[in-house]
């Protein structure tokens, strides 16, 4: 396979790649790379690629799996990373802007004095909305592990939350 035909057949999935990584990182730069290495090992394998698969599938398969090495082996889930977007509303009024920030920074610092495990799948399942699959790929864990580790976290948060309001 040529560079032409290769750019024919793997380029038209460009943008459903680059969706699928970002719908799990919900970073771009980090999307962009993954994309960018799905394509180095195509074009590494040009020559070897079965005619019967589907291509397309086969190149989204990549994206997702390289995306969970990624969060299971390199990516930290520092306070720094969670994006205020999707942790809080926006709201017009700049007092309102002001007290849901100090939240966000508050639950910022909760999260990342969780023990890691918790912190990785309540920042899988909570902020990057990944499915209990997608979690378990990453973590190793099962669905019903996923699910007392994850209510484990919230329970935290919340008693955190609550105590710091002095709500019972």
């Amino acid at each position: 396979m040529d560079a032409n035909e290769f750019k024919s057949v793997f380029m038209p999935y460009q943008p459903k790649l680059y969706r699928t990584a970002y719908a799990i990182l919900r970073n771009a730069q980090d999307a962009e790379d993954i994309v960018q290495e799905v394509y180095m090992r195509l074009w590494n394998r040009r020559e070897s690629m079965d005619t019967a698969i589907c291509k397309e599938a086969y190149c989204v398969s990549m994206v997702r799996n390289m995306c969970m090495d990624f969060i299971r082996g390199s990516h930290s889930f520092s306070e720094d990373e969670i994006d205020d977007e999707h942790l809080c509303l926006t709201d017009e009024d700049a007092g309102m802007k002001l007290d849901r920030k100090e939240e966000v920074n508050r639950l910022k610092s909760m999260i990342s004095r969780l023990p890691d495990v918790q912190k990785k799948v309540m920042w899988l399942r909570d902020v990057n909305e990944c499915s209990f699959e997608e979690i378990g790929a990453a973590t190793g864990l099962t669905p019903v592990n996923i699910r007392a580790t994850l209510s484990k976290a919230r329970k935290k948060i919340r008693e955190q939350f609550n105590k710091l309001y002095d709500r019972v």
